[in-house]
Parts: C-alpha cells; sequence; structure tokens
C-alpha cells in the first residue's frame, strides 16, 4: 500500500476548519471526499497541523496510504479536478516512505497572520485579513515579541480548549514586517498550542496600538494564566505556510 504526501492550498473560509466535524463541511471531508471518489474506497488522510475555521493554508501537508499505487502527477491533477468548484487545491503530489508521517515527522511549522493597517475596510481582501484602523506601532510590536522568543511556559497564550499535554513550547521565530499597509507576523516552531498564534498577534496588535505596553508581554507569559494575555486575533488572517522535514 504505497504512501503518498499530497501538498494543499485552501481556502479556510467555507469551512469549520481541517478535520471532519458531523453536518459541517470541513477540508478533510472534501479532500476525503474527492480520494474516495478517486480510488472509488474510502481513503483516510492525516494532515501535519489541523486548522480552525476560517484559517487558510498555503503549504498544509497530508499523508495518505493509498489502495493502489498512481503517478504522482496524476493524482494532483485527479483530485483538483474532483475537488472542484471547492477552494482547495493539490499543488505537489510525492510517494513517500512508509514510515513518513506529515504530523509526527515534521521538524518546524511556519504561520503568517496579514494585517490590513488602514481605515478603509478591504475589498479584494475580505475574510483573508484583519483589518486594524488604528496605526500600529510596528517598533513597539518588534520589541514585545522578544519577549515570546525561545522555550517557555505558554498557558497565557493557548486556548482553555487546547488539548496539549503541556504548555511548554518553543518558538523559534516570531517576526513583525510592514508592507505598505500591510503588517504581516510569522512565527515558527515545531509545534504551536491551540490558538497560540491567533493569541500572540493579537496581544502584539494590543502593544502596537498602544494599548499595553511591550514589557506587560513578558508579565502575562510570566503570570501563565490565559486571562492575562491579549485577546484571540480573527482566523481570518492566519495562513498555515509550510512544514519543514
Amino acid at each position: 500500500m504505497p504512501r503518498y504526501k499530497l501538498t494543499l492550498e485552501y481556502d479556510g473560509t467555507p469551512y469549520a476548519g481541517w478535520q471532519t466535524q458531523a453536518h459541517l463541511p470541513t477540508v478533510q471531508a472534501a479532500l476525503e471526499g474527492a480520494l474516495a471518489a478517486f480510488y472509488a474506497q474510502p481513503v483516510a488522510t492525516f494532515c501535519a497541523g489541523r486548522t480552525d475555521a476560517g484559517v487558510h493554508a498555503l503549504g498544509q501537508v497530508v499523508h495518505v496510504d493509498a489502495p493502489e499505487a498512481r503517478e504522482p502527477y496524476a493524482i494532483a491533477k485527479g483530485l483538483n479536478a474532483l475537488l472542484l468548484p471547492q477552494p482547495i487545491a493539490v499543488l505537489k503530489a510525492e510517494e513517500v516512505p512508509a514510515d513518513f508521517d506529515a504530523r509526527l515527522s515534521a521538524r518546524r511549522r511556519h504561520y503568517r497572520y496579514r494585517i490590513l493597517n488602514r481605515p478603509a475596510r478591504p475589498a479584494l481582501d475580505a475574510m483573508r485579513v484583519w483589518n486594524i484602523h488604528r496605526p500600529l506601532d510596528i517598533s513597539a510590536m518588534e520589541e514585545a515579541a522578544q519577549h515570546l522568543i525561545g522555550r517557555h511556559d505558554f498557558t497565557s497564550f493557548r486556548s482553555s480548549e487546547c488539548q496539549s499535554a503541556s504548555p511548554v513550547k518553543t518558538l523559534d521565530t516570531l517576526t513583525i514586517t510592514r508592507a505598505g499597509e500591510e503588517v504581516i507576523l510569522t512565527a515558527s516552531a515545531k509545534s504551536f498550542l491551540h490558538h497560540q498564534v491567533r493569541i500572540m498577534v493579537g496581544t502584539m496588535a494590543l502593544v502596537g496600538m498602544g494599548k499595553w505596553p511591550a514589557t506587560r508581554v513578558a508579565e502575562a507569559l510570566a503570570a501563565r494564566d490565559r486571562k492575562a494575555g491579549g485577546l484571540t486575533a480573527p482566523a481570518c488572517g492566519l495562513y498555515f505556510v509550510q512544514v519543514e522535514y
């Protein structure tokens, strides 16, 4: 039974997240539906990182154990045809060793968050950015971000629904850059807690708007209490960019 690695791009707007849920549209259900049609039998999928409702992906990775071998190009082409008109695309299909695991083999995951920092709401990028009207102080946000880099207990930056066994994670990078009216935050780590990136972004936004001093981020981290952390940024601005293996 050959194993294949699929790299996906999708717009998360119409979906209740990655994971299959009864009576709700999800990315996993759509992909498994296309796979079932392609192979004429059910095929299970396993992803590198489950995305929440409304979160997008530029490079989600999935592995599948296929019932028969087919050319990777034919798999990608066939699935893309079957996925239409849904906003999901298989960018690439590759045959991989049987011990490859989309989640467990990952060495680092990269996320991007887009903030449109202008008074006018987005017309073309609606549901793909977080529109913040007030000017953002990028220097203050960069200073605040330094408090989060490294190995910490991120209890203050995880959802109350997080199922991770430990709140301790190592954040490799958290950068903030401006490109015209857009502010882009990028975060990289081997793994993240539920809502960790969105809470970090929401906290950085509070600093950027002048509602928090940068030093308060360190205090929030040390508190190890979700109530001490900042707000949770909307899902629409978050993108699962890439997985390193």
